[in-house]
């Protein structure tokens, strides 16, 4: 897989909002209500890394769990890196407290 040029990486983000580019790799801090889930949520990532074979590198702190992400073999960011990004943004939908409705005001 081919490294990807700056603009690429700038596209990409685009689509990854909550993630950030600094030093030819990506990175997000997710928070949870504990480090119960941070764990589950740890643990569901590195299932799905194992079975791709693309592992990124974790830093816990109690209920923050941040991933880094690049693809060593290419020598920076590839879409590997993001298709795991868009992974593991869908697995923290299942430990992440569900946004507060919106409430809508009342016409007069």
């Amino acid at each position: 897989m081919d490294k990807m040029t700056d603009e690429q990486v700038l596209g990409a983000l685009k689509g990854a909002p909550d993630w950030a580019e600094t030093g030819g790799q990506i990175h997000r801090t997710f928070q949870f209500k504990d480090f119960v889930e941070s764990m589950k949520f740890l643990n569901a990532v590195a299932e799905y890394a194992e079975s791709v074979q693309h592992h990124p590198d974790i830093l816990i702190r109690w209920n923050k769990v941040t991933l880094t992400v690049s693809t060593h073999d290419a020598g920076g960011i590839t879409e590997k890196d993001f298709a795991l990004a868009a992974k593991a943004d869908e697995l923290a939908c299942g430990f992440l407290p569900a946004a507060p409705a919106k409430v809508k005001k009342a016409k007069k």
